[in-house]
């Protein structure tokens, strides 16, 4: 190798390094610009959305039946190494709603199989950091915009009547329901209520707590509604003499304590591997779950903001911040719409404000934990009750059922897995109803048959009668002719072409689109059918697209290049030459011709001339 390639080369490998190194580390780039005004900006950012994180973790602690300290190091650990990696400036990472309902229904699934709670979520964490990191890396960020809408407002709905169900008996001061069952807790709760068999006190802080929210947001309304009421209940708790009442407190569900991130390794060792395959079904719904939250909010808050992103990178930061969160001993993460609306709202930069309200929250553990082991139960409850109310979109919802009969089906059934199913089952039902409803619509052509009048315009047939003798068809082919259309268009074109006065069928495919090696097999057996009979099949107005796959597959060969006539220029150019091909195979000057359009594609111009030829000569579909 010369002088001149080897320093080539290493230009090359220079340049692919750099631009490695600013697609994965976001943050970098930013850092280049950074000055004093955005560091200030970052930091009452970052305050802010620790505010907010600090009661949300510990109240998401009581759905998922974990120590809180679980999911504070889900805050610090997780929050810091996606705010690290990911390209949107105002994400947050950490513990959410959805995210919580299905980790507590899955531990539930999983009890006295072995394995501890913990265990089971730090296996969980780890196998779902793996899977979004591996789409990430494998670039699949783009194909979370395939899931329908549908799919995604069904589910938060969803997750948002749960989370109410889940936290009514905590609200009424009730002990604990059956965590993950979502009947089962309702019933319990509805019994227990019918019998008065709560404790008054328990549910009165509740709805005192719910009251004191209300009040905080429609007279305070610049005050943080959940952080001020929880700090004063702490404190009203712990000097307000009411421990005797029997007011379940944070410090009763798993005291938080002065604590450090540490380092507990890769949780799999041989008696967790035998969970990794049980395992398998919710962490890919988890992972596409939090891969969905993460794109989506991204792009929301990018819309606002004008920040360009990279989806496969926030599916790097994603995955990363859950096998850190793992092997930190954390709860699994995804990203927070609320803590990154915050985030936004208070005039976060960069990714800086995400990172510093990571550590934020990191010293607040180490200055007021002993004041959160005092927030009551109930009211942490009524806290997570705000949080599902908010969470069900009213006019999301009369959108999605009202716009299609195929979006009410979706939402429909989605809603009704997400209640009877488990809840990461109605992702999977979800996805696959709405795929189905897509390819059913998409592969159903409808032909409509068009005829010449006495006066030579061209319109539709509104009585079979009408029909003239036809040697020649033509059938106008538009959409997609994917394997889902493939088989059906075959069988409509052969019922038309059984009738034995149709001695040729032309194809106008100048609007088709997407074939693949089914649509080419009918079609080749449609050709087939046609030989047999001694009749031609002509294909007119192919695309390059198309040809390449004609070509490709074979099938070019198969029907004939003389029988298959490429898009030109002139739009009709194509059809005049198959029609004289057509005179050709019949050997006569003079036929009739029938003509099919989809009644669905747009509709053909009254005059025939318009339609082909741009002429007033209704003679140019004679031969």
């Amino acid at each position: 190798m010369s002088t001149a390639e080897s320093n080539a080369a290493v230009d090359q490998f220079q340049r692919f390094s750099r631009r490695w190194v600013a697609e994965r580390f976001p943050l970098l780039g930013e850092l280049r610009a950074y000055d004093r005004g955005k560091l200030k900006a970052d930091l009452l950012a970052g305050a802010t959305v620790s505010l907010v994180s600090i009661p949300q973790a510990i109240g998401f602690a009581l759905t998922v039946g974990l120590p809180p300290l679980m999911l504070m190091m889900s805050v610090v650990i997780g929050g810091l190494v996606c705010a690290l990696f990911s390209s949107s400036r105002h994400l947050v990472f950490g513990p959410t709603n959805s995210i919580s309902i299905i980790l507590a229904a899955t531990l539930y699934s999983f009890r006295g199989q072995g394995l501890s709670a913990t265990e089971l979520t730090l296996l969980l964490a780890f196998m779902i950091g793996v899977f979004q990191l591996t789409a990430g890396l494998a670039q699949l960020g783009r194909l979370t915009q395939f899931i329908s809408r549908s799919v995604i407002i069904a589910y938060s709905t969803a997750v948002g009547v749960l989370l109410i169900g889940s936290q009514l008996p905590h609200l009424l001061g009730m002990s604990a329901g059956v965590r993950g069952d979502f009947w089962l807790t309702l019933a319990q709760t509805l019994g227990r209520l019918a019998t008065f068999d709560l404790n008054p006190y328990g549910a009165a802080m509740g709805i005192a707590t719910v009251l004191l929210f209300w009040a905080i947001e429609r007279f305070v309304p610049k005050v943080p509604a959940e952080l001020f009421g929880l700090v004063f209940l702490s404190v009203f708790t712990r000097y307000g003499g009411i421990s005797s009442l029997g007011i379940r407190t944070i410090g009763d569900e798993g005291a938080l304590a002065v604590a450090v991130p540490s380092f507990i390794g890769i949780p799999l060792n041989a008696t967790d591997a035998s969970a990794v395959t049980p395992l398998v079904g919710a962490a890919l719904a988890i992972s596409i779950l939090g891969m969905l939250e993460a794109v989506s909010i991204s792009k929301s808050l990018a819309a606002k903001s004008g920040q360009r992103l990279d989806s496969n990178q926030e599916l790097v930061a994603m995955g990363l911040a859950n096998i850190a969160a793992s092997i930190y001993g954390a709860m699994p993460g995804s990203a927070s719409f609320a803590r990154s609306a915050a985030n936004y709202q208070s005039g976060g930069r960069t990714q800086i404000s995400a990172a510093s309200s990571s550590l934020m929250v990191l010293a607040a553990l180490a200055l007021v934990s002993p004041l959160i082991n005092y927030i009551p139960v109930p009211s942490l409850a009524a806290h997570l009750i705000r949080i599902g109310w908010k969470v069900i979109h009213k006019d999301q919802i009369r959108i999605a059922w009202r716009s299609t009969r195929s979006d009410a089906i979706v939402f429909a059934g989605t809603m009704a897995s997400a209640f009877f199913l488990k809840l990461d089952t109605a992702i999977y039902v979800g996805i696959g109803v709405s795929l189905a409803l897509f390819l059913r619509k998409a592969s159903a052509p409808s032909l409509v048959e068009y005829g010449f009048d006495s006066v030579g315009n061209l319109s539709e047939l509104e009585d079979g009668n009408q029909r003239r003798n036809a040697a020649i068809s033509i059938v106008h082919v538009e959409g997609e002719l994917f394997f889902g259309a493939a088989d059906l268009f075959q069988e409509q074109v052969r019922l038309l072409a059984d009738d034995p006065r149709i001695r040729v069928v032309i194809l106008r495919m100048k609007n088709a689109r997407h074939l693949d090696a089914t649509s080419i097999m009918s079609l080749l057996q449609l050709h087939e059918y046609l030989q047999k009979n001694g009749r031609f099949l002509l294909v007119s107005g192919i695309n390059p697209d198309v040809e390449a796959v004609f070509r490709g597959s074979g099938a070019l060969g198969q029907i004939g290049e003389e029988n298959i006539f490429p898009a030109e220029a002139n739009l009709t150019a194509s059809t005049k030459k198959a029609l004289l091909r057509a005179s050709h195979l019949l050997q006569t000057r003079s036929a009739d011709v029938r003509i099919f359009y989809d009644r669905h594609r747009e509709k053909l111009p009254v005059s025939a001339n318009a339609a082909e030829n741009g002429t007033k000569q209704p003679e140019e579909y004679q031969i």
